[in-house]
């Protein structure tokens, strides 16, 4: 993690216009590294529960609807369609990410996306202290209470995960 000065990201704007406490971390992303939580679990040095990716759903209504779950798991769509009460939701195309939400794969925030969207979080984020979450771009992270985080944008809490 480096200390260089980080250049603000809309993500790190919302957050400093809603005056809640939050760190950045940076780390280091080559062009042939790869594009997922795991990698960058291990680029922070810090256990996959605690590191949350950020994806973005359409429903058969054509709403889009976020949801936040810790990086090693898979959503359930099912389990989402049912917590947004629609009949059934899918992930976007990859292609669509930046005119939908502004940002790019691998650097999706929940927070100052082009339009706020309805977001979930997977209930596992309440059992710590603190998690991470995308910046705004590749290559840096949030740390901040999930506490917080909830009360900064509305979000609903509940399982999210595919059961193992």
């Amino acid at each position: 993690m480096s200390k260089k000065k980080v250049q603000k990201t809309n993500a790190m704007r919302y957050l400093d216009r809603c005056k809640v406490n939050y760190d950045v971390h940076t780390y280091e992303h080559k062009d042939t590294d790869p594009v997922d939580g795991i990698h960058v679990c291990q680029m922070l040095g810090q256990d996959p529960v605690n590191v949350f990716k950020t994806l973005v759903t359409q429903a058969n209504t054509k709403e889009f609807i976020v949801f936040m779950l810790p990086v090693a798991e898979e959503l359930d769509l099912k389990k989402c369609a049912k917590v947004a009460g629609v009949k059934h939701v899918e992930m976007i195309h990859v292609k669509d990410i930046n005119k939908i939400t502004g940002y790019i794969r691998g650097g999706c925030s929940p927070l100052g996306m082009k339009k706020q969207f309805r977001t979930f979080i997977d209930k596992s984020a309440f059992e710590q202290a603190h998690i991470f979450f995308s910046g705004g771009k590749i290559g840096t992270q949030i740390e901040m209470d999930p506490h917080d985080l909830i009360k900064v944008i509305p979000m609903e809490a509940a399982d999210l995960i595919t059961d193992h």
